[in-house]
């Protein structure tokens, strides 16, 4: 039982994860042009807790993917790559203040707890437009962004979708949760 409290997968959860990755990054290589998978899997073999990370995207809907590399650090960047807001993060207000506030109908979770707990960080408004460049997301959904600390210190939060071929940044209650709207989120390893 103790297992469960690790973040590390076992060799069997490592081995499917790894190539579940390697044909997302074979078959999507305008996410990343001009990298090379087997530095990508060198890189993920030598920490387990950002595997299990990775996984933990994977488990919730996120379909990560290989985004950018920093030159300057050596680390690979991943984000979420599903076409709609990662399924396995639906129905979640922003943070846990949000959740606290509320008086009842809670969601399960927030989006700032859940990134947390997964090892990961919710994508700033930023990187929602650099992956955009790199196709069409969130046609149907909404993700929420990380918000400036001015707008959630009013009680607000920000979320972003694309329609009609434009990316828009909206506002909610930080409280707030939709069946539509989860977070997408971002891994450096």
């Amino acid at each position: 039982m103790a297992k469960a409290n690790k973040k590390e997968l076992s060799p069997v959860q490592r081995k499917e994860l790894l190539s579940l990755l390697k044909a997302r990054f074979e078959k999507n290589k305008n996410r990343h042009k001009g990298l090379d998978w087997a530095n990508v899997e060198a890189r993920l073999l030598s920490d387990a807790e950002k595997l299990w990370s990775l996984n933990e995207m994977e488990r919730t809907g996120g379909e990560p993917d290989v985004t950018g590399y920093d030159k300057k650090t050596g680390e690979y960047i991943f984000f979420d790559c599903a076409a709609e807001s990662p399924a396995g993060r639906r129905s979640i207000c922003y943070d846990h203040e949000a959740l606290e506030a509320r008086k009842e109908h809670k969601p399960k979770d927030s989006a700032m707890g859940m990134a947390a707990a997964m090892g990961i960080e919710i994508l700033s408004e930023e990187q929602y437009r650099e992956l955009q460049q790199l196709g069409k997301f969130d046609l149907k959904t909404s993700s929420w962004v990380k918000t400036p600390p001015a707008i959630r210190k009013l009680g607000g939060a920000i979320f972003c979708d694309r329609r009609y071929d434009t990316v828009f940044v909206y506002h909610n209650g930080a409280e707030s949760y939709y069946a539509a709207r989860a977070f997408r989120g971002s891994l450096r390893v």
